[in-house]
């Protein structure tokens, strides 16, 4: 899930990106509303947590503009403004929640997973393939009924392996979906994490990859794909 924290308090919008990225999103902040404006012209996003009292592109402006765009983003104000008449206001505009400020955070979590789970043509509640099933809300994973123990990153990755399955993802797309706008992309950590992935689920290997091409969960009773080796690349960073 890639979420776009737009809030011109430095300090609260690094608090609220952090949290979220601790809950395995990728995140980018943007400080006003033009620099907003310009990253979700750039950026598939599937959630904006919007301050309505922005620099440069005032909050509301930009939540109209969201809303009339064709690749519709789900939109929650986060604002001080907290009377009947502003959560009315807010909603009015195009919002699709309201949640003021001071807020606590784990209704926050919760709040912008919902509103994941509403866009349209949103992930089914379970993903799941070749004997790997992944609940995104309960934030569990398993192969075969057995849990498994991943990190935030794996967990991630394995969401987006799953929801592509069986399309392929390159290297570049895991990175643009996991991590965010600040990842290197000649790094080698899209690689060393999928390496782990495969690892935790174990044999027969669901992970395969095509050289330049990306990475995919293929069933290998199926002979979909080739088993990725260590030390197999898929593109820059895999």
């Amino acid at each position: 899930m890639r979420v776009l924290v737009v809030e011109d308090a430095r300090a609260l919008a690094e608090v609220v990106a952090e949290g979220l990225r601790d809950q395995g999103m990728a995140v980018d902040v943007a400080h006003d509303g033009l620099d907003a404006a310009a990253k979700l012209d750039g950026t598939a996003y599937d959630v904006v947590v919007l301050d309505r009292d922005l620099p440069g592109i005032h909050g509301d402006t930009l939540c109209q503009m969201i809303t009339e765009r064709d690749d519709r983003v789900m939109v929650l104000m986060l604002t001080a403004a907290d009377t009947p008449g502003d959560r009315v206001s807010g909603l009015t505009l195009g919002a699709d929640d309201y949640l003021a400020k001071p807020f606590h955070f784990p209704e926050l979590v919760l709040r912008v997973r919902a509103l994941a789970r509403r866009r349209p043509a949103a992930r089914p509640r379970t993903l799941s393939a070749a004997g790997v099933a992944l609940d995104p809300v309960r934030r569990t994973a398993d192969r075969d009924g057995h849990r498994l123990d991943l990190s935030v990153k794996e967990f991630a990755v394995l969401e987006a392996l799953l929801t592509a399955s069986p399309a392929f993802l390159s290297a570049e797309n895991l990175l643009e979906q996991v991590w965010d706008e600040h990842a290197d992309p000649f790094t080698n950590t899209v690689a060393v994490t999928v390496s782990r992935l495969r690892r935790k689920l174990g044999a027969p290997p669901v992970i395969t990859t095509q050289p330049g091409v990306g990475y995919r969960i293929a069933d290998p009773e199926r002979g979909e794909g080739r088993q990725i080796h260590p030390g197999d690349g898929s593109g820059r960073g895999g």
